[in-house]
């Protein structure tokens, strides 16, 4: 049988739209992941359960399909996964991003030298290794200044550190930050704090060719922190026709070695310009395909299973409006009493509710990505997204019993 290989499928809620593209679109799929198949089963093929997160173990699961199937291509939006993904593609003579840049994309300091030797607008830097005195680091950075670990996703282990007597206890917040299938040694980065706000670019790599297709402009929680809490996606951005930032991209890609794959950057838009943030090899998390598809039609799961067998995929638009998403929250660390979200209003407001009463979420710095819903709004326009995120979020009951402090 011929097959895609699908490595780590990740979390229901975000990623199922994603699998279902790839099961309309392309080969059967088969699927590596560490638990037998739930929500997945439908739309696969058979699959394999092995420890996609440890290179070897993924490389011997995917020898064992190899021997009997046809394997076409290797596809992978798990942050965790993406280099036994990387290696697997490599090892079978199969397209995808070279093992070399995905180690320089997943480990944040590689990035910053690869960056500087191109001379890529970056944050100032320093790594700092574990048992190391910050104090000299932080004084030639300057504060503030961001603390964050080398090898994890989704901004957690992320510090703002505004003043000398917080160092310590930002870097020791940050060593012990823990993030499933990836691991913190205590490697951090020291670096420049930048004004401005936050985009991400996600884009399809083919043949060197670095082509963005959706920008979404992000909202950060309250410092010290840099919880996610919302995404904006216009189709017709004017920063994704913006020549500098296009040739910014293209180059820091070029810079790391990422020829072929699907990635998702992150840029801050300073007073002086665009800066480079990180470049992760993967699809966007926190839903930002799905809203970029709501908003111009370019399906990501596509796109990827495109890029996985080597094809150039179609990024023309399918439609144009503005999609927007707002993750609720808890005021502070809590067990979940009562979730209530408004009902869904097809081609204007879509509600999940991410919690469920008895559940305990912990905010920053007990702990990360701390939901108990979210909020995805569609419209003409930015304005009218928000307008109908605000009513969505006042009309949504949320009752708890904050976690009591020892």
């Amino acid at each position: 049988m011929d097959l895609l290989l699908i490595m780590g499928t990740g979390h229901e809620l975000f990623r199922e739209y994603l699998l279902a593209s790839a099961a309309e679109d392309g080969p059967p799929l088969w699927a590596l992941d560490p638990a037998e198949p739930t929500w997945q089963a439908k739309y696969l093929a058979g699959h394999t359960v092995c420890d996609v997160f440890d290179p070897a173990a993924a490389l011997a699961a995917v020898r064992e399909v190899a021997a009997e199937h046809r394997v076409l291509g290797v596809f992978c939006w798990h942050e965790a996964a993406i280099q036994a993904a990387s290696e697997a593609a490599a090892e079978l003579g199969l397209p995808g991003p070279d093992p070399a840049a995905v180690r320089a994309v997943r480990d944040k300091s590689a990035t910053r030298d690869a960056l500087t030797e191109a001379g890529i607008p970056q944050p100032r830097f320093r790594v700092l290794r574990p048992g190391e005195d910050g104090t000299g680091a932080a004084a030639e950075i300057g504060f503030p200044l961001v603390v964050k670990p080398i090898a994890l996703g989704a901004s957690q282990g992320v510090i703002k550190v505004d003043k000398p007597g917080d160092l310590d206890t930002a870097v020791a917040a940050a060593c012990r930050t823990q993030q499933a299938g990836m691991r913190n040694d205590g490697t951090l980065l020291l670096e420049q704090y930048l004004t401005g706000p936050e985009i991400s670019v996600d884009a399809a790599v083919i043949d060197g060719e670095y082509l963005p297709y959706a920008l979404a402009r992000k909202q950060i929680g309250p410092e010290p922190y840099f919880e996610e809490m919302g995404h904006t996606v216009d189709p017709h951005d004017p920063l994704l026709d913006d020549p500098e930032l296009t040739a910014m991209l293209a180059a820091a890609h070029d810079a790391v070695g990422w020829r072929h794959g699907s990635t998702h950057t992150e840029v801050k838009l300073t007073p002086e310009g665009p800066v480079l943030i990180e470049i992760n090899g993967r699809l966007g998390g926190d839903l930002i395909p799905y809203l970029g598809q709501l908003a111009n039609g370019i399906d990501s799961g596509r796109v990827g299973t495109r890029l996985a067998l080597g094809e150039r995929p179609d990024l023309a638009h399918g439609q144009d409006r503005h999609a927007a998403i707002r993750f609720l929250v808890p005021p502070v660390s809590a067990t979940v009493d009562k979730i209530a979200l408004p009902p869904s209003r097809p081609g204007e407001l879509e509600t999940i509710t991410l919690g469920r009463p008895g559940d305990e979420l912990l905010m920053p710095p007990d702990g990360y990505i701390a939901r108990y819903g979210c909020l995805i709004a569609m419209g003409a326009n930015a304005n009218e997204c928000q307008a109908v995120l605000d009513r969505a979020e006042a009309d949504t009951v949320f009752e708890c019993t904050p976690r009591q402090v020892a």
